[in-house]
């Protein structure tokens, strides 16, 4: 039985989802079945691809809202959390 579970996400680090974390991002939801998507003003892009994250263009402080739908919809939310909350692993 498949899921869909939203999250809304602050961006913390001090650069924002620029290249280095969009591609951690996209990679983290690479590792899951689940379709991750990410949406900011109403774009919505796929979470997988280092491109489009590039073009939402988050700034630290935004907030984005993260979907994923699938088996593993609870699992890859919960990582994707911690991604963020860990400030993409970049040190301030």
């Amino acid at each position: 039985m498949t899921q869909k579970v939203c999250k809304s996400l602050i961006i913390r680090n001090k650069l924002g989802l620029h290249a280095r974390a969009a591609t951690k991002l996209a990679r983290l939801t690479q590792t899951f079945a689940a379709k991750i998507t990410i949406s900011q003003d109403g774009q919505e892009v796929d979470a997988g691809s280092v491109m489009c994250l590039m073009l939402l263009a988050s700034q630290q402080g935004r907030e984005v809202q993260v979907c994923a739908d699938g088996d593993d919809a609870e699992a890859a939310l919960v990582a994707i959390t911690t991604l963020f909350e860990d400030k993409f692993e970049e040190a301030e």
